[in-house]
């Protein structure tokens, strides 16, 4: 899968380091065929969402009802894929909260 391909249709010049660094770390999320994708019509996957990337991952601080409406935004952002890659989600939040530097890979 061409995740930076996929991620141009959203975002023009994507940060190439950032996309690496999130193929890198969600590889074995996106080879499991039930979890490479995000169910956006599914309020229990949204919920998911919110709280294992967007609080846990990303330490964003906002109410639930503040990161739900990201993830809609991003979800209308993407309704035009039938199939809503988790990486592209995944990426266009990190863009939207200005955390993509954190997927860079660490220098040695």
């Amino acid at each position: 899968m061409d995740h930076l391909a996929d991620i141009r249709k959203y975002a023009p010049k994507p940060d190439e380091a950032a996309v690496a660094g999130m193929a890198k770390a969600y590889a074995l999320v996106m080879s499991k065929p039930d979890t490479k994708w995000v169910a956006a019509s599914d309020p229990a996957e949204i919920e998911r969402v919110v709280d294992n990337f967007l609080k846990k991952k990303l330490g964003r601080k906002e109410s639930t009802d503040a990161l739900t409406a990201a993830c809609n935004a991003v979800a209308e952002k993407m309704k035009a894929d039938r199939s809503k890659s988790r990486i592209v989600f995944y990426y266009l939040l990190a863009e939207h909260f200005g955390q993509l530097s954190m997927f860079h890979p660490k220098k040695k």
